[in-house]
């Protein structure tokens, strides 16, 4: 992020967005693992929402939080994971309002641009973020 913060784009399209979800269902269906998957587009509204059978409820909550802080911050949740790992300003960013530091949520990137973020809560971290990443990845060659 030298050059500054990556741009907000248009909002994800409903077509774009089943994309992502189609590709996150399927690594964790690969997977077997009972996750929550919440998207939203570049304005911060909720596009889709899907949770597998046998997720704990709390994973909804979380999912969209975690979806919301790569969103609004334009970084991957993991971002503010690693930096309270590392004792930076932890406490400063345990602080704030709306940030879910934990990994699982990223941005959905199109045309160099943040069209939307998918946060993802059911298993560990990791594993949550890998789901989030199958799908985004499916929609970044979306202009």
């Amino acid at each position: 992020m030298a050059d500054g913060p990556m741009p907000y784009g248009p909002p994800l399209s409903l077509e774009s967005a089943k994309r992502a979800m189609a590709a996150a269902e399927a690594e964790a269906k690969k997977n077997d693992w009972p996750v929550v998957i919440f998207i939203l587009d570049s304005t911060g509204h909720a596009v889709m929402m899907q949770r597998r059978d046998n997720t704990q409820y709390g994973s909804i909550r979380i999912a969209e939080g975690k979806a919301r802080t790569a969103l609004e911050f334009r970084r991957s949740s993991k971002a503010f994971q690693d930096l309270i790992a590392k004792g930076e300003r932890a406490l400063g960013f345990l602080s704030f309002d709306g940030i879910t530091a934990v990994q699982g949520g990223v941005p959905i990137v199109a045309g160099g641009k943040i069209v939307g973020a998918i946060g993802v809560s059911g298993v560990t971290s990791d594993q949550d973020e890998q789901v989030a990443l199958a799908g985004a990845q499916a929609v970044a060659g979306d202009c």
